[in-house]
């Protein structure tokens, strides 16, 4: 079965929707201030202390440091490190030095190209994703043939999540835009998001 991970959680009413609903993994955006759900390393640890512990928390980071990424994973406690800039192979082998966190890397899917990439990554998972927080879906019919499991991203809402999973069965499905209303998460649509690839049935 596909698990969920609802993403850019940034309040504490988030983290108490979370609680509730009881996603499999939440996420917080670490230092990137282009995004109005952006954290310091410090207020998500502040938050991750309310996170119920059977919840795993995913940090993630778009063109960081090595050091800053591996500190910050340990000041809050992240059970994951999601890469969703431009770190290449040899960022993922120098940070796996530094930390025994899992470490997820994203992939902008545009093409088959897109995809090959993808496949061959060393990253612990590989995440597609149509690009940096645009809600938007890229076209879901090019990893028809994908050969490696893989976590879908981009576009998703509580109402494609079923023919998502159903048609190209991920690993994990990641929402964030597809759970909010007016860019603050929406209780209601998590719960639906989480209904969605549970069937109904926790």
């Amino acid at each position: 079965m596909s698990k969920i991970k609802i993403c850019g959680l940034y309040r504490k009413e988030d983290i108490e929707y979370a609680n509730e609903v009881r996603p499999d993994y939440i996420g917080f955006i670490i230092n990137f201030p282009k995004s109005h759900r952006n954290l310091s390393p410090e207020d998500a640890k502040a938050l991750k202390e309310k996170l119920d512990e059977n919840i795993k928390a995913v940090g993630v980071f778009v063109d960081q440091s090595i050091e800053y990424v591996s500190e910050a994973a340990e000041i809050i406690g992240l059970d994951v490190i999601q890469l969703h800039g431009h770190e290449d192979e040899e960022y993922i082998k120098t940070l796996r030095d530094k930390t025994d966190r899992m470490i997820w890397k994203a992939f902008k899917v545009r093409s088959e190209e897109d995809l090959k990439s993808a496949e061959n990554s060393i990253a612990d998972e590989i995440l597609l994703d149509n690009g940096y927080g645009t809600g938007e879906t890229f076209d879901w019919d090019l990893i028809n043939d994908f050969k490696r499991p893989f976590i879908l991203a981009g576009g998703l809402t509580p109402g494609n999540i079923k023919e998502a999973v159903g048609k190209y069965d991920p690993n994990i499905v990641d929402i964030s835009s597809g759970v909010e209303t007016d860019k603050v998460k929406d209780k209601s649509k998590m719960q639906a998001a989480v209904d969605a690839v549970r069937g109904g049935v926790l």
